[in-house]
């Protein structure tokens, strides 16, 4: 019985991730909050379950390499097809809305589920694929 339900679950998609989730780790939401990867990225938030890769010298971007890193550590922070389990969506998200933003020293980054990019991050949760990725 497990090993259906396990098969039941979506599969996160990497492609997804890459080209709709993992922009908003860079992304300056408000005037009033850092983008995500100031304070997750690696050399500062060293053993946080959201340590995003260091960007290289220079780029605005990170490698194909780093960014398999950053689903691989992100992904560990999502129920796949379980958004209201997911501390990715939760924490940054206003208490207001549900979310657990009063244990994360970010504050909240989303004041609702009407936010786009949390709705980009609850489609990679309940499994969408990225136009071009390759079935299951």
């Amino acid at each position: 019985a497990s090993q259906s339900a396990d098969a039941q679950k979506p599969q996160l998609d990497y492609e997804f991730f890459k080209t709709r989730v993992e922009p908003i780790f860079l992304k300056r939401r408000s005037a009033d909050h850092a983008r995500c990867y100031v304070c997750h990225q690696i050399k500062i938030h060293t053993g946080g379950p959201l340590s995003l890769q260091t960007l290289l010298h220079g780029m605005t971007f990170w490698t194909e390499e780093q960014s398999r890193t950053n689903f691989e550590t992100v992904s560990k922070l999502v129920v796949p097809g379980d958004p209201s389990s997911s501390l990715l969506l939760r924490k940054p998200m206003s208490p207001e809305a549900g979310g657990l933003s009063d244990t994360h020293q970010g504050g909240w980054q989303f004041a609702s589920e009407d936010d786009p990019d949390w709705k980009n991050i609850k489609a990679w949760v309940m499994g969408q694929k990225a136009a071009g990725s390759p079935a299951p």
